[in-house]
């Protein structure tokens, strides 16, 4: 008799559903529509050097080394000093990240009740701190959210408003109402004549970011070598197609001199709702999307801190850091991680505007992404030949000449990612250019060069026995 569960259940399309549900978001789609209809170009440029090949070398690497992520495959690959250089990469860029975040949730949340609001500096940083510090002392108490729960929020708040937007977006079009960008062949093709017309495409590598998270399913793949990459492949089309008609609907309706980065989805739904006359529908979509948000927040306030415990217990930095409470929280880390966010959101009162205090910390923390990930595709290709007979369920295929390929597009994808971050955006006012850039350069080198020091630092008795 057949057992009723198979440990290895998961299917080409679970995986595809998956990764749209952790990567697919409205708050991205602002950004996205900042480039119009270009942004078809720079979706499928990014998807071929970046999002796919984050995918498939994510996947071979977690089929190989499943535990502890990209932690474990630099650690092995480059050694111990850039195994931790790479985790706190990643940990660091989630904590700038948060302040992203938590700015679509407010200025969403400001819908319900006044949506001048949402461009009120003040309120947009005290509402990050309020909301960010009483999400962390709830984690406190080890909240356990059960999958189910995760699962229906990240589609109640997320897909849902995705496809309405799409669907609203549509009908404004089919009724013959006046579109705010030209649908022509030419628009297609952005002009490059600056660099500072492709900045925003870091802000888009980072909305695609996070693929590497779904590897660690590779395992349970009922075909990995023939499913895996089908959900890969998958899951790529859905959250490209779901990203540019989103993005799409929201630059043909909202003028573009008017989208702002942390509420512009929110902005294009007041728009729609009002012109079918259903403005009642504005405050009800806007508390769905914070619910989803916030569901979605909770859980990722845990998720990275865990990674870096892991490396304090190998010794990597101080006891202070090992230390949990009666759940089994990382409480020190976590407590570190709101005074980092706590100074990083003061960013949004020495910007001129939201938009610019928002794209300053996407920049930063795009930088820092975009570094461990150029770390994670060097360590896939030695890894070919320092470990070729570790075991992997999933191998890109065409041998080393394959992971070649699709390391260096990586390689270069995320670095050209990287520096064109540092340029300030052409589409909207970042202030005066020497703030802008020594925020960025100096923060980048600050939380680049700490872990280095904090290693050369460690002694034998950090590591817990």
């Amino acid at each position: 008799m057949a057992p009723m569960f198979q440990k290895k259940a998961l299917t080409g399309w679970m995986i595809a559903l998956i990764n749209v549900c952790a990567i697919s978001n409205i708050k991205n789609f602002p950004l996205l529509a900042e480039y119009g209809l270009s942004v078809i170009l720079f979706l499928g440029l990014s998807a071929i050097f970046f999002f796919v090949p984050v995918a498939l070398v994510s996947s071979e690497l977690a089929s190989g080394w499943p535990e502890r992520g990209v932690y474990t495959w630099v650690k092995v690959a480059l050694g111990p000093r850039y195994g931790f250089l790479a985790i706190w990469l990643e940990w660091i860029e989630n904590v700038i990240w948060y302040p992203t975040v938590l700015s679509f949730i407010v200025t969403t949340f400001a819908y319900i009740f006044n949506p001048e609001l949402a461009q009120n500096k003040f309120y947009v940083m005290s509402a990050i701190l309020i909301t960010f510090w009483s999400v962390t002392f709830i984690n406190f108490l080890g909240m356990r959210t059960s999958g189910w729960f995760s699962s229906i929020a990240a589609l109640f708040g997320t897909m849902v408003p995705i496809a309405l937007i799409i669907c609203l977006g549509s009908a404004w079009l089919i009724q013959g109402n006046p579109s705010q960008i030209a649908f022509t062949w030419k628009a297609v093709f952005p002009d490059l004549a600056s660099p500072n017309e492709l900045v925003l495409l870091s802000g888009v590598l980072l909305g695609l970011a996070g693929m590497e998270m779904s590897a660690v399913h590779a395992k349970d793949v009922r075909d990995p070598k023939r499913d895996f990459p089908r959900g890969i492949f998958l899951s790529a089309i859905l959250i490209l197609l779901f990203s540019f008609l989103g993005s799409l609907a929201i630059a043909a309706i909202v003028p573009i001199q008017k989208i702002q980065l942390a509420s512009g989805g929110m902005e294009a739904f007041s728009y729609l709702f009002k012109a079918f006359n259903m403005p009642w529908a504005i405050p009800v979509i806007a508390a769905v999307m914070t619910f989803g948000a916030l569901g979605m927040m909770s859980t990722w306030i845990v998720g990275p801190s865990r990674g870096l415990h892991a490396s304090a217990e190998d010794g990597d930095l101080p006891p202070l850091f090992q230390k949990v409470n009666q759940r089994n929280m990382p409480v020190s880390i976590l407590i570190t991680q709101a005074v980092i966010v706590t100074v990083l959101s003061l960013v949004f009162l020495f910007m001129p505007s939201v938009n610019s205090s928002y794209w300053a910390l996407v920049a930063l923390a795009s930088i820092l992404y975009m570094i461990m990930y150029v770390m994670m595709f060097i360590s896939a290709i030695i890894l070919r030949y320092k470990h070729p007979n570790v075991q992997r369920t999933y191998k890109i295929p065409y041998g080393n000449a394959g992971m070649w390929i699709v390391s260096l597009c990586g390689i270069f994808g995320a670095g050209f990612g990287c520096i064109v971050g540092f340029f300030p955006p052409a589409q909207f006012d970042t202030g005066k250019i020497l703030p802008f850039e020594c925020f960025l350069i100096g923060a980048t080198l600050f939380f680049c060069i700490l872990p280095l020091l904090i290693y050369n630092a460690r002694k034998p008795e950090w590591r817990k026995k």
